[in-house]
């Protein structure tokens, strides 16, 4: 499932793509922290403390995450001030699946999933995917949503022991490649 990552344009001097890197496995801690810290500090209200508990810990209990950053291709958005330093990231694995897409309580609502969205959509493009698909949660369907990203359906699914709601999603490229956007 994803979280949240803001989409309101973040205060930049150019596209925003400076502060993009790309994720290397030894980037695990870091990224499961930014997950953890994404559920824990944007859940509330819209999940039960029982979600937000199991959600938040799945990044350290599977290795799931870890298994997403050795097969995918992922994306950080870092610090103004320091590349070492990772708000927001997220994984396509394999190339044409949206599978991860978090961003830490303090940095979002500053375009931080906008840009690592639109450079993986990129990415997948140039790597010949036409169409991306994801499951998204409570938190990113809003973002999906404004990115021209449409629900293909509504689900229940148990995900580390508890029951959530979520929807799966599909964007077609071919329409972001026709604007001019392909990278």
């Amino acid at each position: 499932m994803l979280a949240g990552s803001g989409d309101r344009k973040q205060a930049e001097p150019s596209n925003g793509m400076e502060n993009l890197r790309v994720l290397h496995p030894v980037d695990l801690d870091q990224v499961a922290a930014v997950y953890h810290d994404a559920v824990i500090s944007q859940a509330k209200g819209l999940y039960s403390q029982a979600q937000i508990a199991a959600w938040a810990n799945h990044a350290q209990s599977s290795n799931a995450v870890r298994e997403a950053l050795h097969r995918g291709y992922g994306l950080a958005s870092c610090a103004a001030n320091n590349q070492n330093i990772i708000e927001a990231f997220g994984v396509l694995d394999p190339p044409q699946r949206l599978s991860l897409l978090y961003c830490r309580g303090r940095a979002s609502r500053q375009g931080r999933g906008r840009l690592i969205l639109q450079a993986l959509e990129s990415h997948a493009w140039q790597q010949g995917c036409r169409q991306l698909h994801t499951e998204a949660s409570q938190l990113s369907k809003p973002l999906l949503l404004h990115l021209g990203w449409q629900i293909d359906a509504e689900e229940q699914v148990i995900f580390a022991g508890e029951s959530f709601q979520r929807w799966r999603m599909i964007k077609d490229l071919s329409e972001q490649n026709e604007m001019g956007r392909d990278g």
